[in-house]
């Protein structure tokens, strides 16, 4: 046994200059050529900065649109996922340029026969070590396709981040809105219950029939389902909100503006969908030169050491063997390949012209929700605001009727609502803008 051990690690020694590849062979005369070995050997994998943890614990009391935005990002399962993604494919670059694991074989020949092989007489064991020369460009060819793989997970990982931002921008806007209508709720039911007070007073005196007090009092009815309704729509727009963080709790509360983004030169081919496009196509053409290199000549080397027991003469043995490629030539895999770029290639240009499209489009409905607040802003509401001073002083002063003032009061109410409305369009047509036009 101690010659065994001896003779195996000359035979490691003699073989080890020759591994410069990726599979396991049989023995020495017959070596296998094709079959990876499950354990590549190579480099030790370069280390990689750890990623922080998402953060956890309870949102802050109150959160502005920066505060949201950094939220998300530190606490969405979802940029977790993406992270994950991009950990696996440099995992998978690290396992595409290892060589693979020689192999020890031990046969022991002629024994336990018939005649002269009866016994251990007659014994021939070879200690050998086999290994799969890997050539025509595999290695490389692999490693290639999955750092092009790594660079579409990176961009994904950033288009996650995109998505997320649109969307917590979005939901954003949409609490806000919500909490200026329940805003305006309240308001609009505070004054129905002081015109119900008022109609009360005056048909008291007698100036104004009973009929008017019933309709001031169904008006603040009205007014009070409103807020209720307001007040649900409220908490909903909080809670959507809180989900994109990947908390169950509802947000406190949202300050501040849901505007963040500032105009920008436009240039669909830099924004992330078509750089993801331009990766996914060097990928599949990566993909190609993948497939070429495996149907090349895959040849298997071995060397060993056989010792005869009879004689006790030892020698050394080697084989090679290298695949016939007469049926499979890898046709399929590498015609599925090129078939997978030409793909690619329609793809991009048919995400540069949709992004395109998509951009003009945003572009015009940024600048007719601005131009719609802008009219509101300035003339509208504050219009509304003035004939409602108005009206209400003319109807104490008896100079106008409770339908009329009610008539102002809802035409005021309308317009405060298309401000609100108009508002959140402009903050939703931005943010679609912007995530269009990430980079």
């Amino acid at each position: 046994m101690r010659f065994l051990a001896a003779a195996a690690c000359a035979a490691v020694a003699a073989a080890g200059p020759m591994m410069p590849a990726a599979a396991q062979v049989g023995n020495p005369a017959t070596p296998r050529v094709g079959s990876p070995s499950a354990q590549p050997a190579g480099p030790p994998a370069p280390v990689v900065a750890p990623r922080p943890e998402p953060r956890t614990g309870p949102l802050p009391g109150s959160l502005s649109l920066p505060q949201a935005l950094d939220e998300a990002a530190a606490r969405s399962p979802a940029i977790v996922a993406a992270e994950a993604e991009v950990a696996a494919a440099e995992a998978r670059i690290r396992q595409a340029g290892y060589r693979s694991n020689p192999e020890l074989s031990v046969e022991v020949e002629n024994f336990a026969g018939t005649g002269e092989l009866r016994g251990l007489r007659s014994t021939e064991t070879t200690v050998a070590v086999n290994q799969r020369l890997d050539l025509g460009g595999r290695r490389s060819a692999r490693v290639n396709a999955a750092q092009a793989a790594l660079e579409v997970q990176k961009l994904k990982l950033a288009m996650a981040k995109a998505d997320l931002l649109q969307s917590v921008r979005e939901q954003f806007a949409r609490a806000i809105a919500a909490r200026e209508k329940l805003a305006q709720a309240t308001e609009n039911e505070g004054r129905a219950r002081e015109l119900a007070r008022v109609a009360g007073i005056l048909v008291e005196a007698g100036r104004d029939p009973p009929l008017r007090a019933l309709r001031a009092r169904s008006a603040l009815a009205q007014a009070q389902a409103a807020r209720e309704a307001a007040a649900a729509d409220e908490l909903a727009a909080r809670s959507s909100l809180a989900a994109l963080f990947g908390v169950s709790e509802p947000v406190g509360a949202v300050s501040g503006t849901a505007l963040d983004l500032t105009p920008r030169q436009v240039t669909p081919d830099q924004s992330l969908d078509v750089r993801l496009a331009d990766a996914e196509r060097v990928a599949a053409q990566a993909g190609v030169r993948e497939q070429l290199a495996e149907r090349r000549l895959d040849p298997a080397v071995g060397v060993g050491v056989r010792h005869i027991r009879e004689t006790g003469d030892v020698g050394l043995v080697a084989g090679l063997s290298m695949p016939l490629r007469l049926f499979d030539r890898n046709q399929g895999n590498i015609e599925a390949a090129r078939q997978a770029a030409a793909a690619a290639n329609a793809r991009r240009a048919s995400t540069l012209a949709t992004t395109t499209a998509k951009a003009r489009n945003a572009i015009a409905n940024v600048e007719a929700a601005q131009r719609r607040v802008e009219a509101l802003e300035k003339a509208a509401v504050p219009e509304a605001t003035e004939a409602l001073r108005l009206a209400e002083l003319s109807y104490r002063e008896g100079r106008a009727s409770l339908i009329e003032l009610i008539d102002i009061q809802n035409a005021y109410t309308a317009a405060r609502t298309s401000l609100t409305e108009a508002r959140l369009e402009l903050a939703l047509a931005t943010a679609e803008l912007g995530r269009i036009l990430a980079q």
